[in-house]
């Protein structure tokens, strides 16, 4: 992800908070935080909504079928938070599109790296996360927060994709069913 593409996501959730969010002790990490949380369980509750027989979905064929899609985004979270935490990732980005291609495969990859990244979205503070790492991906250094907005923009990138993946099945996406 470009660092243009980076301060975009950066600017645009700095704008969209409450006035508020600036009085607390770690205004950055809380936004971040929130939006890792808010994606993450989208997509993760996308895995359950979408019935296994339809895992292979693609509406076209020149694009990554709907559990393709959810084994990338794990594969990429571990690059994205391993950089985040400093160190080298523990599973290659396409490792999950190559290994994993049942329901239950893809949704223990998603999870593992759902739980891999939540170690270091739970420990960030803003003085951790302005701390200078190691690109994702092999890319140039830079703050730690750049690779977890990077991860959090990744999530949100590929919900968008879920969502209509979901719609065209005549299924509801997590962000817009009722909540309980």
């Amino acid at each position: 992800m470009s660092k243009a593409r980076v301060g975009l996501i950066v600017t645009v959730f700095v704008l969209s908070l409450p006035s508020g969010v600036f009085a607390q002790a770690n205004p950055i990490t809380e936004v971040l935080r929130g939006a890792w949380t808010e994606v993450k369980t989208n997509v993760r509750r996308s895995a359950d909504v979408m019935p296994e027989a339809k895992y292979g979905f693609k509406p076209v064929d020149s694009v990554r079928g709907f559990g393709a899609i959810l084994a990338h985004v794990a594969g990429a979270s571990y690059e994205f938070c391993a950089a985040a935490k400093g160190e080298k990732t523990p599973h290659a980005e396409d490792e999950f599109e190559k290994s994993a291609k049942t329901k239950a495969e893809i949704v223990k990859a998603l999870d593992g790296a759902i739980a891999y990244c939540d170690e270091i979205y739970k420990t960030l503070d803003d003085a951790k996360a302005a701390q200078v790492v190691n690109g994702a991906f092999g890319g140039p250094k830079g703050p730690r927060a750049a690779a977890l907005f990077g991860n959090t923009g990744h999530y949100q990138e590929h919900y968008g994709n879920i969502v209509t993946y979901l719609r065209i099945n005549g299924l509801v996406p997590p962000s817009s069913a009722p909540q309980k």
